[in-house]
């Protein structure tokens, strides 16, 4: 890409990587001050989330499509995890 659409693209890549840097920190702090279990265990899900993204917009940066697949691999890990915590705490809460 050349001309201003380059510029723009180049502006919002560093904008959205930015962000989801600044929201992966809190999140991190979350983490480590999560009152309960639940807590902590939604701030690693939105890790999770924010890692793809991070990883999405390094894909549209560098135009590496195999970048994707792992984003899709990382997902699905993330939902299979946050599921099992999620019955985890069930079962901690009903005994």
């Amino acid at each position: 890409m050349t001309g201003p659409a380059a510029g723009f693209l180049a502006g919002s890549v560093t904008l959205a990587m930015a962000l989801l840097v600044a929201a992966l920190f809190a999140a991190l702090l979350r983490l480590l001050k999560g009152p309960t279990l639940p807590d902590r265990v939604l701030a690693l899900d939105l890790i999770t989330s924010l890692v793809v993204g991070i990883i999405a917009v390094r894909s549209i940066s560098t135009g590496q499509t195999a970048l994707l697949r792992v984003c899709v691999a990382i997902a699905l890990l993330a939902f299979l995890g946050t599921a099992a915590w999620a019955q985890y705490i069930k079962k901690e809460s009903e005994s």
